[in-house]
């Protein structure tokens, strides 16, 4: 047997409205409060289910002390399925996101942005369909 991917763990000052912002842009719940910690996703979790098949994985927002120090290493990628990239890119600043220059340069096709906490992500072309 293998393992599975079932969590994303990002740390933040704030776990609440930091899982707030990426319901909303995620169109996710929160599925678990415990503590300093906010999980989302968009199904409950079993352990059948996981031992099942690949899910996708949750969102998890942990509290802790220190601030963030440098580019992550690891980000998220997400694409609009109903909007343009330009039109997801304005919702996202409405919930609190900015736009980042990481040297990506002229052409690009995707859009580094940060959410309320700093942290980078990326969104990537549309997958709405045309017209």
């Amino acid at each position: 047997m293998t393992s599975r991917f079932t969590e994303l763990t990002i740390d933040c000052h704030d776990p609440e409205p930091l899982a707030a912002f990426w319901c909303a842009a995620l169109d996710l719940k929160v599925i678990e409060r415990s503590g300093n910690k906010v999980e989302i996703g968009s199904w409950e979790p079993t352990v059948e289910e996981v031992r099942a098949r690949q899910m996708p994985p949750t969102l998890q927002f942990i509290r802790v002390p220190e601030g963030k120090a440098v580019k992550n290493r690891l980000h998220l990628d997400i694409s609009p399925i109903d909007l343009s990239t330009d039109d997801e890119v304005a919702r996202l600043l409405d919930l609190g996101a900015s736009k980042m220059d990481v040297g990506q340069g002229p052409g690009r096709s995707w859009v580094p942005m940060a959410d309320p906490e700093g942290n980078e992500f990326c969104v990537l072309r549309t997958l709405a369909p045309p017209g």
